[in-house]
């Protein structure tokens, strides 16, 4: 009798350190991220719009694909937009080095615009009518659309556009917003630049008409292959290392 009662004292008491040790291990269980709180408040809601714009849906963005300021060298001076096609960002550039990146959504194969253009226009909600290349290739998706389409939170082109031309011509080409935001980082659209909506009233508050825009295809700019200055040598741009 005086064995068993010790023992149920003893059981209890190792019951208890066990169920102590679960409950550590639960509470150290790292809990899955969100998106940066940063970035939440960027890409929050724009009620203040003609047409107010809900938040943009980030959870499933890469970062690498929001707006940041990065070490970016060039020759090119501030002011200027680079957009680096193959790798899907859009650069502001900015005096010491640095420019403001944002990423984009860029056309489908033979469907991209090269080389340098500047912003003929700018427009707050514009209108948009699908060109007569678009309504020919798809008329089905188009055709109804050739009269165009009123400004709204439908509109394909968001709140914002910027309207590349070249010697005083409109080339057709655009810096604009988006309806599908999950298009940024992809090559889905009809040839235009495509930018979260936060993304573009920013760009559009930057930049004025006459805004010169170097559009590279085919290499990546110089900033591809320089590490920020926090970032571990032997690193890219992203911090990710280089490979030889």
């Amino acid at each position: 009798m005086c064995v068993s009662r010790l023992a149920q004292p003893l059981t209890l008491l190792l019951v208890l350190a066990a169920l102590a040790g679960c409950a550590t291990s639960t509470a150290q269980q790292p809990r899955p991220r969100g998106p940066d709180p940063y970035y939440m408040t960027m890409y929050g809601p724009i009620p203040e719009e003609m047409f107010p714009l809900p938040a943009t849906d980030i959870s499933k963005v890469d970062p690498r694909f929001l707006r940041q300021q990065v070490p970016y060298p060039t020759h090119k001076p501030p002011g200027t937009i680079v957009i680096d096609t193959p790798n899907k960002y859009l650069y502001l550039v900015q005096d010491g080095g640095m420019a403001l990146r944002y990423g984009i959504g860029v056309g489908k194969a033979g469907l991209e615009f090269a080389g340098e253009a500047h912003i003929g226009r700018k427009a707050v909600w514009p209108r948009w009518i699908p060109t007569s290349d678009m309504v020919a290739r798809e008329p089905e998706r188009y055709g109804p659309l050739a009269g165009g389409m009123d400004p709204g939170p439908t509109n394909p082109l968001g709140p914002r556009a910027l309207y590349l031309y070249q010697d005083g011509r409109d080339t057709l080409f655009r810096i604009h917003g988006t309806t599908e935001a999950w298009s940024i980082g992809q090559a889905v659209s009809s040839g235009c630049i495509r930018m979260f909506n936060p993304d573009i009233i920013d760009l559009y508050n930057r930049v004025p008409e006459g805004t010169r825009v170097v559009v590279i295809q085919a290499e990546p700019p110089i900033s591809a292959a320089m590490p920020p200055a926090d970032a571990p040598i032997g690193a890219t741009a992203d911090g990710a290392p280089l490979s030889f």
